[in-house]
């Protein structure tokens, strides 16, 4: 079946499109039977919505259809999942994540590897692409192996293609080295002519010629300073003098203390060219991107990302120049909570590409491991100086790079527009701390805040300056804080502000060691000049932090679920709530109650009692999604005893927005 008329864009003249949309909806009504709606596969609608078909049609003359939608899967098309090797087009696969196309992989390293010789014998003014990976690569090595048939007469495999997905499975799968070892004892039993490595150690030498290594950084114990450029010779710290080395249990060698894992930047990003497919996918943003409509379906689509083509137009004008996002947190990698140590990996997510891959877990790029009982903290700068002298080095200078899609080298540069974090991450990147009376990084010096006597923290009540002018809340007393608040919400502060506030901040010392200095008036609630300044364009950008609202919403939803379903422990509706209540003269009917000597506290209106708190768990247990809305509630509910946890992120969310209304609402 013809398919060009959707790539047309006259669609109102075009007698092509008018055919083919016929033809479509002819498809269409054959395949509804029944009924007379359908998906709608227009760019607004994205096959997310059912319309009737009549409404469809005009969508797809006014709108046009999603160019994107080749196999019509939802209106009578068969889906075909090819699992073949000799069809896959790319190293990603929607139904098969660890088969990829060698052959094709291969070439483009071939092609790149010769348009390096190339450069080389061009002259020293000309740079060869791939400057890091050339002093490791070893082609002709990688061509014995895809050369190489696992065992004679064999057409599926190649050595190195068979150990490569083996090694992809064990990564997926979790296994662990000795399982490793003994499936290919096992292998190599069962198959004795067959190329089949000794040891999981021999199998990582068949990828090296890849280039896929990584650098370790000594770190002083007390995270003051990386063992690194001046500091590289060093045997001890020289800010607190702690050891570098530390002899191993039989004291027969010295072992670093703490190590950081440096994944080099540039010869990754060089590779995402070395790819057909991926090098056209990466100028998806401004090539293949509908920027006609004023929908958000991309970063590329926001306020920062355009301000920022403006201010530096020379970066925008060649759309392989990557922009990155940052996130960071902490994970325990031994999955017990029993044991208090976290490591803090440093994620890079390439955003040139469209939204279905950027997000993808192939395509996100490991730049540090911080290693570390507990959290970095504040010094989290002192780890990351590597990742930041390449983007300084990427930004000004650059580094040369084949095009495997244009067939072409070109000069390869990259911005990292904005990090993705948690609250408490949020302050360990920024410089602002989140904690005290000034804890809003965006209101700043303008936070409002109040100190709650009994509770011993701060309250943030400020949040009616957003609303509109003659919003009515405004002038509500007692459902607030007691006062009416007409003032208008908080500038937002340019970067320039913040650097002159910044340039108030006395010396900050990084380090464990060293004690927590008190804070001027002055310095508000900065507590150091993030590294992420010294990059040129950092103060420039009009966003540079994301909250991560997902796990936000988690910590909130629990909250409000501890304390509607009244959670010893979990609850937020306490003694010393009550009493601050008191104090600030609101919500009279919350206050606590004296009878003698005794104190008891009124039943809340937001808090479920006894049969109340079964009858929600039930409800709760037998509400039914659509397959893919959600997970199974039902299996985070104990209607015996009243509880409910486990709850995932998304879980929380679809509480948030569809169940907690409800249950508010009395429709329980």
């Amino acid at each position: 079946m013809d398919k060009s008329w959707m790539q047309l864009t006259d669609r109102l003249l075009s007698t092509q499109y008018a055919e083919g949309v016929q033809q479509f909806i002819s498809q269409a009504r054959n395949h509804a039977v029944g009924t007379n709606c359908t998906r709608c596969p227009c760019r607004d609608c994205y096959n997310n919505i059912f319309l009737p078909i009549e409404e469809v049609e005009t969508h797809l003359f006014i709108n046009g259809i999603n160019p994107n939608y080749h196999r019509w899967i939802f209106h009578g098309e068969e889906e075909i999942l090819d699992v073949s090797d000799e069809d896959q087009t790319g190293p990603y696969s929607d139904e098969d994540d660890y088969i990829d196309d060698m052959k094709q992989m291969l070439g483009d390293i071939r092609e790149a590897t010769f348009m390096n010789t190339q450069s080389d014998n061009a002259g020293p003014s000309t740079q060869p692409p791939m400057t890091e990976a050339n002093t490791s690569f070893s082609f002709d090595k990688l061509l014995d192996d895809a050369r190489q048939p696992l065992y004679q007469g064999c057409k599926q495999f190649s050595k190195l293609s068979f150990i490569v997905k083996l090694l992809h499975i064990k990564t997926i799968g979790g296994w662990s080295i000795k399982s490793f070892d003994l499936l290919l004892n096992l292998l190599r039993s069962a198959f004795p002519n067959a190329l089949l490595p000794r040891s999981y150690e021999e199998s990582r030498s068949l990828q090296w010629g890849l280039g896929f290594n990584y650098h370790k950084i000594h770190a002083c114990p007390n995270d003051c300073v990386l063992f690194w450029k001046e500091n590289a010779d060093k045997d001890e710290c020289p800010k607190c003098k702690a050891p570098r080395w530390l002899a191993d249990a039989q004291g027969n060698r010295l072992i670093p203390q703490k190590v950081l894992r440096h994944f080099p930047l540039m010869p990754r990003l060089q590779r995402l060219y070395m790819s057909t497919k991926i090098s056209a996918d990466m100028r998806w943003h401004k090539e293949q991107r509908a920027t006609n409509d004023s929908i958000m379906r991309h970063p590329a689509d926001s306020v920062v990302w355009n301000i920022f083509d403006k201010d530096h137009s020379w970066f925008a004008e060649d759309a392989r120049n990557v922009r990155l996002g940052l996130a960071s947190d902490g994970f325990n990698p031994f999955n017990n909570l029993a044991k208090p140590y976290s490591i803090w990996p440093v994620i890079l997510v390439p955003y040139n590409l469209p939204p279905w891959l950027c997000m993808k877990e192939q395509f996100f790029i490991t730049s540090l491991i911080i290693p570390r009982p507990r959290s970095p903290g504040n010094d989290i700068d002192v780890y990351l100086q590597p990742l930041v002298d390449e983007l300084k080095e990427l930004w000004e200078n650059g580094v040369h790079t084949y095009d495997a899609y244009k067939k072409e080298t070109f000069t390869l540069h990259a911005a990292l527009i904005w990090t993705i974090n948690d609250f408490p991450a949020y302050g360990n990147l920024s410089g602002w701390s989140t904690k005290g009376k000034l804890a809003c990084p965006a209101c700043n010096a303008s936070t409002d805040s109040k100190w709650l006597k009994f509770g011993r923290k701060h309250s943030y009540m400020g949040h009616r300056r957003f609303l509109p002018t003659n919003h009515p809340w405004r002038k509500k007393k007692a459902a607030f804080d007691g006062c009416e608040d007409h003032r208008m919400p908080p500038s937002i502060l340019s970067g320039p502000d913040i650097v002159s506030q910044l340039t108030l901040l006395g010396d900050v010392e990084f380090g464990k060691c060293f004690k927590k200095r008190k804070r001027t008036a002055q310095e508000l609630n900065w507590t150091k000049r993030s590294i992420f300044f010294s990059l040129p364009y950092w103060s420039t950008l009009k966003l540079r932090h994301n909250l991560d609202v997902m796990h936000i919403e988690k910590n909130i939803c629990d909250s409000i679920l501890g304390t509607v379903m009244n959670i010893p422990g979990k609850s937020k509706d306490n003694i010393n709530s009550r009493r601050d209540l008191a104090t600030l003269g609101i919500r009279k009917e919350l206050h606590l109650t004296h009878q003698g000597d005794r104190c008891s506290m009124p039943h809340a209106c937001f808090t479920l009692y006894g049969h109340e708190r079964k009858a929600f768990c039930e409800w709760l247990a037998d509400v039914k999604f659509p397959d893919g809305f959600a997970g199974n509630i039902s299996r985070c509910v104990d209607v015996g005893d009243c509880k409910i946890s486990g709850l995932k992120s998304h879980d929380c969310h679809v509480f948030f927005q569809r169940l907690l209304p409800i249950a508010v609402g009395g429709g329980v």
